[in-house]
């Protein structure tokens, strides 16, 4: 699961720059979701949340956050900075949570932040002596969009991930492919479409397919399977294999001060996710697991990125017998 989310975004990385033909950034995320959606629409049911809530997740999760986050990359954002700097949803959430749901963190959670956003402004001073610094901002923006994506479907409550995903991915083609049209010109999007590499198609699939349904359902069947606390801690891993990922296929290497500050981030994101171990679950926790096995069993192994990861706000206010892990 981390090794297809970390190299996912070396993926997106070869497809917007295949064999030198550069890809606009928001038709390459229509053409993913176009992927996403269809034709899984026409074989899962829309799930039992409201309508604005399946455009509140499609705005900000999907086409927000993804929006965001190829259009940074197109403008020269490296692959494994991206996957490391994009960790800073965990932390804005958090803050969201805070502000909107009226959830105080705790203790840890604040520490996290705090240290997150030293190790944040570590990296921005480092990207700035080498490189433009306005699309590591980009991929902060998507970073935030993925958090208020997070609260929104925290308020949806929606019982199937697999369901929220794809019915909410149909928000994201039409609009992007506008603003394709509006943005980058009508010739530039015929003639990409009209030319597509095949490692722009292959990076397509990869994203939808591997990427988002296959490695959240592994994702989803870890979390039905085992607790929280137990699965979480894998997510920070996710920019570990990014930022090799995109050494070893497109030769990038941080400069120190870019590692340095990445530590301090995912130290911080560390901070305000994982809890210290205890022995055994409590009932509130059996509890919930237990259901998240039958759904598992049941064939709800999509992804559930949306219903599970604003779950980390939670735990500013959780209650003894109440899981407050999350994921990112």
């Amino acid at each position: 699961m981390a090794v297809l989310w970390g190299a996912n975004f070396v993926a997106i990385d070869l497809g917007l720059h295949a064999d030198g033909m550069e890809v606009p950034p928001l038709l390459f995320v229509a053409m993913r979701f176009i992927l996403v959606v269809f034709p899984w629409i026409f074989f899962i049911r829309r799930p039992a949340v409201s309508w604005r809530a399946i455009l509140g997740v499609g705005l900000f999760m999907s086409a927000g956050q993804f929006g965001l986050l190829y259009l940074a990359m197109a403008l020269g954002m490296p692959a494994g900075l991206a996957s490391l700097v994009l960790q800073a949803q965990v932390l804005l959430t958090v803050l969201l949570a805070a502000g909107i749901l009226g959830e105080r963190p705790s203790g840890r959670q604040f520490t996290g932040v705090v240290l997150g956003v030293a190790g944040l402004a570590v990296v921005a001073v480092g990207r700035s002596m080498v490189a433009p610094v306005l699309p590591l901002i980009i991929v902060l923006a998507a970073a935030l969009s993925w958090a208020a994506g997070n609260i929104i479907a925290r308020q949806a409550r929606a019982s199937s991930g697999l369901g929220l995903v794809v019915w909410s991915g149909t928000v994201v083609p039409l609009p992007l492919i506008g603003l394709s049209l509006l943005i980058d010109g009508p010739a530039a999007v015929g003639g990409t479409l009209a030319g597509l590499q095949v490692v722009t198609i292959l990076s397509a699939i990869y994203t939808a397919v591997l990427g988002s349904l296959v490695g959240y359902g592994i994702w989803n069947w870890l979390l039905g399977m085992y607790p929280s606390s137990a699965v979480v801690p894998f997510t920070l891993l996710v920019p570990v294999v990014g930022m090799t990922t995109a050494w070893l296929v497109l030769g990038e290497v941080p400069s120190p001060a870019e590692v340095a500050g990445g530590l301090l981030l995912l130290a911080g994101v560390a901070i305000a996710v994982l809890r210290p171990g205890r022995n055994g679950a409590t009932p509130g926790q059996r509890r919930w697991h237990a259901q998240r096995r039958d759904a598992a069993f049941a064939g709800d192994l999509g992804d559930l990125a949306a219903a599970d990861g604003a779950r980390l706000a939670a735990g500013a206010r959780a209650a003894p017998e109440r899981d407050a892990g999350t994921r990112p």
